[in-house]
């Protein structure tokens, strides 16, 4: 191979010539930065170019602007075991919907199961954010036009909650704070609160209405009670249009079998009794335990009022149809029928087909012995009433999505 290169006695100093005290840098050198200077404006100034030529660059986002006939829904929580099941329903009846979740409790895979079944563009997003970021949910509400905000993002066990009150003091309280303010900030008109009947606490008479007084008995209870109050209160001077509804035991899922519960292994001795007895039934946990014999109940166990998670989504839709400017509706959300807990084994025994062991325990503080509704105020407002109230068949459909999502999603 030929060698065209010269060999220099004297390597060329890369660094600047000093001629009298000042300094002068290379010409070659100052040649060859110039030009880089100049391929990278030009390099620049193509993407800008190109970029301006997209579509979607002087487009704003669809979710970021109205559009008549067009309702968009934030659903915080979306995640989550209701959240996405209300998402679902809400995509299906053609509403535009952003979830926001921190994944602390909810699953990203409802969050895909949704995306790839409504994939168009202005259908749904997922954002990834805190509640109890307060600077976060400004920038969620100042880059999205919401219509309605379905508030749903909260840590939700009994148990868990006289063990860490503060944590959740802070999720269910505080977080609702951030959220209405950031709603009054935007001109968010509507607002459907998830609640509990865990505010009314352990009353003397049942079934429980509305007017029944709140003395919650555990945080849980508490801190949503205290929700409500802030909402209640800013609503006095507000036209915003408010609904909050107080549900009792979520059992079942999505009939279709696109969605289901799957809550996270590290809160399983503090979940719904529905998980608990899934996970007996598949070996997970060698057994089912049930706290409290010597409740002054027919039975001794706790009384529930069990309400399937595909009424309790149409409640909420139902809210959001009825929901006027400047008018508050609290409505239960319930069967109107109490189940023990043993009848609850009993059924999920015969659902699963699994003959589950069951350990008996002292009760669980914070707990009640008889809780169920009355359903009657929200069948005369909202036409609303359960449809899915055989127990045993609501367990079978949950049943068939935990066989087939044996680690969740």
């Amino acid at each position: 191979m030929l060698n065209f290169s010269r060999t220099r006695m004297q390597p060329r100093s890369t660094r600047s010539m000093s001629l009298g005290g000042i300094d002068y840098v290379d010409p070659k050198k100052k040649s060859n930065v110039l030009g880089k200077i100049l391929l990278a404006a030009a390099f620049t100034a193509l993407c800008i170019l190109m970029l301006k030529q997209s579509p979607s660059f002087n487009s704003p986002s669809l979710f970021s602007r109205r559009e008549p006939g067009v309702t968009h829904v934030l659903v915080t929580g979306g995640a989550g075991y209701i959240g996405s099941h209300a998402a679902l329903r809400l995509l299906k009846d053609s509403h535009r919907v952003t979830i926001v979740d921190n994944l602390s409790r909810g699953n990203i895979g409802a969050v895909k199961v949704l995306q790839e079944l409504f994939p168009e563009p202005g259908r749904l997003q997922f954002i990834y954010a805190d509640l109890g970021d307060p600077e976060a949910v400004k920038k969620i509400f100042s880059e999205n036009a919401f219509d309605a905000v379905m508030h749903f993002a909260a840590v939700a066990y009994v148990g868990e909650s006289t063990l860490d009150p503060l944590k959740y003091y802070h999720n269910i309280t505080s977080n609702t704070l951030v959220v209405l303010e950031a709603m009054a900030a935007h001109g968010v008109s509507i607002l459907i609160y998830s609640s509990t009947c865990a505010t009314y606490g352990e009353p003397e008479q049942m079934p429980i209405t509305e007017e029944t007084p709140q003395l919650p008995i555990n945080p849980y209870g508490k801190a949503k009670k205290m929700a409500e109050d802030i909402i209640l209160d800013f609503h006095k001077n507000s036209d915003m249009a408010v609904m909050i509804l107080r549900y009792f035991n979520v059992i079942g899922s999505d009939p279709e079998g696109r969605l289901g519960e799957a809550p996270r292994p590290e809160l399983r001795e503090h979940g719904r009794i529905s998980g608990a007895c899934f996970d007996a039934a598949r070996g997970i946990i060698p057994g089912l335990k049930v706290t409290g014999t010597d409740y002054k109940t027919t039975d001794g166990t706790c009384i529930r009022d069990y309400i399937d998670v595909t009424d309790l989504v149409d409640a909420h839709v139902k809210a959001l149809e009825k929901a006027k400017p400047g008018n508050v509706g609290i409505y239960n959300v319930g069967t109107g029928r109490g189940r023990s807990v043993n009848e609850f084994v009993e059924a999920c025994k015969k659902a699963t087909g699994v003959d589950i062991k069951v350990d008996f325990l002292p009760r669980r503080p914070g707990d009640y012995a008889e809780v169920f509704s009355d359903p009657t105020k929200i069948l005369r407002e909202l036409n609303w009433t359960a449809q899915h109230t055989d127990l045993q068949k609501s367990l079978q459909v949950a049943w068939r999505w935990q066989k087939l999502h044996r680690n969740g999603y």
